[in-house]
């Protein structure tokens, strides 16, 4: 028999370089496989940091820039004898003086809008006899808030009857939330979701000069809202006018002061709240 010199007799006939005689891979291969996961860490890392300076950018975006309440509007509701105005928490409590009231809305703020820029507009039908619950949206974002109603309604237990309501985004959300509830109520906004077939009770104030819930915008989704809605349009007045925290980018110039913009809300919303004539 004649040997191959240059053959190691140990290495088994018909292996291979690179190659176990089990089969299993040896040289190169085992460190591309250290290197495809160091790959595949990196980039699941820069991943994991976009994404948090995503989440960051857009606390910061949620939280910067809030349309703070015009100081001096606020005092004078503070200064109202016949309300009073409460830090509940998770709302702002507008109730008449007496505590005697037995008709409650639960209202949800527009976008980045300081909850408590609402309560001179909502002043005049808590002298009336209502009593208002301003929530404080999560982010203040009405649509990232996800408390039932009941939250709400629990910081004033004696209220029987509860509507709710919103400007602008926290209009759109009240819609999502009106269901089982005594009646809608928006201001400046129009619903995303279909009430048309529900027995709702139901009012919508407008501005002719809303640069944002446009007239058009109002009209285009009315056919969402209950067959017998209300609707008000308040000549002259602007979607900022439905608050008290100054002018909105993108806004129309209201034609009327804020102080009439806020009586013809008060004179529409009371009787729809307190069936008082």
């Amino acid at each position: 028999m004649v040997t191959d010199p240059a053959r190691d007799s140990s290495e088994p006939a018909g292996d291979a370089p690179g190659e176990r005689a089990d089969g299993g891979a040896t040289g190169p291969s085992a460190p591309r496989k250290k290197r495809g996961r160091r790959i595949a860490a990196w980039v699941l890392g820069i991943l994991a940091a976009l994404l948090g300076l995503v989440v960051l950018g857009f606390l910061l975006w949620a939280n910067i820039g809030v349309m703070a309440a015009e100081p001096d509007a606020l005092a004078a509701v503070r200064d109202d004898p016949d309300v009073t105005l409460t830090d509940a928490g998770p709302a702002w409590v507008l109730a008449p003086a007496s505590g005697e009231s037995d008709t409650g809305l639960v209202f949800i703020p527009g976008a980045k809008v300081e909850p408590v820029a609402y309560a001179a507009t909502l002043v005049g039908v808590v002298e009336e006899g209502a009593t208002v619950v301003i929530t404080k949206p999560t982010l203040n974002l009405a649509f990232f808030d996800f408390r039932p109603l009941s939250d709400f309604t629990a910081l004033v237990p004696d209220v029987e009857d509860w509507s709710v309501g919103g400007h602008s985004l926290g209009g759109v959300r009240a819609c999502q939330l009106a269901e089982g509830t005594d009646g809608l109520v928006l201001f400046g906004s129009y619903c995303a979701n279909d009430l048309s077939d529900s027995d709702l009770a139901a009012l919508s104030i407008s501005g002719s000069e809303d640069g944002l819930s446009t007239p058009e915008k109002i009209d285009e989704a009315a056919h969402l809202l209950p067959a017998d809605t209300v609707f008000v349009v308040i000549e002259g007045g602007n979607h900022a006018g439905f608050g008290a925290y100054g002018p909105q980018a993108g806004d129309g110039e209201a034609t009327i002061p804020p102080e009439e913009i806020r009586a013809q809300i008060t004179d529409a919303l009371t009787p729809f709240l307190l069936g008082a004539d």
